[in-house]
């Protein structure tokens, strides 16, 4: 007998998740599908003869050169959400300022913080990119201060992300665990194919720019020592490295068979204390994590704890599989007591013998 694959309205329904949650987040897939429609496409011209994988001269809050299909993407998310009449307010990373949804009735339940698309610089070279979100409930007032925006991440009511790959897929958590779903392309539907997401407790596997050794602190430099060890180290076992330069693929890889991503503080910048946002890239991912059994930090203190300043505050991750994540917070305490072991980390006569 043919098994029936629960598409994601039923699912809501049967989560329990609230009435105007459920068409929030059917929503969001639903700009999801309209963006995995676009990317499908690559380079080829659209129907009014343009390339909408260029670059703008324009540049967002960040500093970032903008993409064309940044631009795109952040109009379809901004329409999607304030269609629904449910959003008071949003925060995207193409914007600076938070944008105000005007309703008169003051009934919109929700904000929203959202990274339209994640990895667009890897468009080009066609590696899987993203959309990221983060719904938390919204303060019931007329007029929506930046202030009223900075809502530490364990009160988020729901998170996720899309993922445009070789197949497009939609993660959630509403706080009852994590789940993924699949676009069907023959239904126009998001099937759930990946129920109760699982992150292992424990890993032989991370993800980190490695070309920025030289600005990391001293506990990441400590960690990254002894992966690359291996088994002849301190670690006794073999580590591979893994990076794909999109937050979305690396933390998907994550979810579904393990591992830990690593950001971390550096010295770079010192205007840059971390290079991800934290309330639309670091606090959606670490309830997804959680939600999985993982954890998320920012090697001093649990990333759903902190509390924001600003609402492109950048920040340093470390995520993924729980025991290491809890490993390089246990070197980071050790750092900052000053206890800090020296260089070398390995068993040296076992690696160069």
């Amino acid at each position: 007998m043919k098994k029936v694959q629960i598409s994601l309205e039923s699912f809501l329904q049967e989560t329990h998740a609230s009435e105007s949650l459920a068409t929030l987040l059917c929503a969001i897939a639903e700009a999801s599908q309209a963006i995995s429609a676009l990317t499908e496409n690559g380079a080829i011209e659209n129907k009014a003869g343009e390339n909408i994988y260029g670059k703008l001269n324009s540049e967002n809050v960040q500093g970032e050169t903008q993409a064309t299909l940044d631009v795109i993407c952040d109009k379809i998310f901004t329409s999607s959400l304030a269609a629904t009449g449910l959003v008071a307010g949003m925060v995207s990373e193409e914007v600076d300022l938070p944008i105000a949804v005007k309703d008169k009735t003051n009934k919109a339940e929700f904000l929203v913080f959202f990274d339209p698309l994640d990895g667009s610089s890897n468009v080009d070279v066609n590696v899987s990119i993203g959309s990221i979100f983060s719904v938390f409930k919204s303060p019931i007032k007329t007029d929506l201060s930046e202030a009223d925006y900075l809502i530490a991440g364990k009160q988020q009511v729901a998170a996720g992300y899309a993922i445009y790959g070789p197949c497009t897929m939609l993660i959630i958590t509403t706080g009852q665990g994590t789940h993924g779903f699949t676009l069907s392309r023959a239904s126009k539907q998001f099937l759930l194919t990946h129920p109760d997401m699982q992150v292992p407790a424990d890993t032989k596997e991370y993800a980190i720019n490695s070309s920025n050794q030289r600005y990391w602190e001293s506990p990441i430099k400590r960690y990254i020592t002894e992966c690359k060890a291996g088994a002849a180290g301190r670690r006794e076992k073999d580590f591979n490295m893994r990076w794909i330069g999109s937050m979305v693929a690396d933390v998907h890889r994550i979810l579904t068979r393990g591992g830990i991503y690593l950001y971390p503080k550096d010295s770079k910048d010192s205007a840059k204390p971390g290079r991800l946002r934290l309330m639309y890239e670091a606090n959606p991912m670490a309830m997804l994590v959680e939600q999985a059994g993982g954890a998320a930090s920012t090697g001093r203190m649990r990333m759903l704890d902190v509390p924001p300043e600003h609402i492109h505050q950048r920040i340093p991750i470390i995520i993924g599989s729980k025991n290491e994540v809890e490993h390089i917070e246990r070197y980071h305490a050790a750092f900052d007591k000053g206890t800090d072991e020296p260089f070398p980390l390995f068993n040296e006569r076992t690696f160069y013998r």
